[in-house]
């Protein structure tokens, strides 16, 4: 699954090219595409045509499209110029946002199809295990009511990193879960989350009760700092499944020192890299530099 820099690339493609465009058609081609947009695929279609996107906006992996403008028949209709609704995007296991020329060919997996009243490139949402959808949404002061729970993420500019950090200590769990939890900082996944242990030199069952601040603000800081490295790469592609709004994949999984790596040496004391099982996924450490911990919580 995408996790923030990969879904942070796709945001940054969207804002370039679909921002400030009026939609003039919407096709759904799949239903389980907008299985979570409650009026289904003719509402859906009916609440976006006139309606111009304005941005794209995102909280941890979720993506949304702010729109203007006329509402449809059965959306509400907000001040001109004040977005009230959005389209909120969840790729999922494979969804992905492609911008594609009018006209060309079709993907496979295609599921939904916005044309624009330029007649300029269209808007795919492509999704071959249909786990990912669409759907409009109210804004409530600018992020989607179904969201709303997540916390912010550590590349948000009102990130409180000091509020982290005594939120994290609060905790009797483990710190890889803890970073994994949505409602402390969102966009932290696993690939990253292994990556930021490493470079703190935790292992991911340190009980985050008896991790010093000082620490706690360490593994925030790699966390934040391996995911502004991602972003830089593009993002992390480990199949054709994860690519930008331009179908190119990322490059940071060449840059990776623990995920993926197992048996391979540690890029800092040479010792064979463990896979370990996870909460039904895998977790990837040194065990040299990431000892277990005296005091663990699974």
């Amino acid at each position: 699954m995408p996790e923030l820099p990969e879904v942070e690339v796709v945001r940054r493609g969207l804002a370039r090219w679909v921002a400030g465009r009026t939609v003039a058609a919407v096709e759904v081609a799949h239903p389980r595409a907008v299985r979570r947009h409650p009026g289904g695929g003719a509402d859906f279609a009916a609440r976006l045509r006139g309606r111009t996107l304005t941005g794209a906006s995102r909280r941890g992996k979720y993506l949304w499209l702010p729109m203007a403008g006329p509402a449809g028949p059965t959306g509400p209709a907000g001040p001109a110029g004040r977005p009230d609704e959005a389209v909120l995007a969840h790729l999922g296991m494979s969804g992905q946002l492609l911008v594609r020329p009018a006209g060309s060919p079709d993907e496979t997996h295609l599921r939904v199809r916005l044309a624009f009243t330029d007649d300029g490139p269209e808007l795919r949402f492509v999704d071959q295990r249909t786990f990912g959808g669409l759907a409009v949404v109210d804004l409530v002061d600018g992020v989607p009511e179904p969201v709303a729970h997540i916390g912010r993420d550590p590349l948000d500019p009102d990130f409180d990193d000091e509020a982290w950090v005594a939120a994290l200590r609060r905790r009797r769990t483990g710190l890889k879960r803890a970073l994994l939890d949505q409602s402390l900082a969102s966009g932290i996944g696993n690939i990253y989350a292994d990556e930021a242990l490493w470079r703190a030199r935790l292992h991911w069952a340190r009980a985050t009760d008896t991790l010093p601040r000082p620490k706690a603000r360490l593994v925030l800081d790699a966390a934040r700092a391996v995911m502004v490295e991602a972003l830089e790469a593009g993002g992390t592609s480990f199949d054709s499944l994860y690519v930008n709004v331009n179908g190119e994949s990322g490059y940071f999984d060449r840059r990776l020192h623990v995920y993926g790596r197992t048996g391979e040496p540690c890029d800092r004391c040479g010792s064979p890299v463990l896979r370990e099982a996870f909460m039904n996924r895998s977790s990837f450490r040194c065990p040299r530099c990431q000892p277990r911990p005296r005091q663990a919580r699974w």
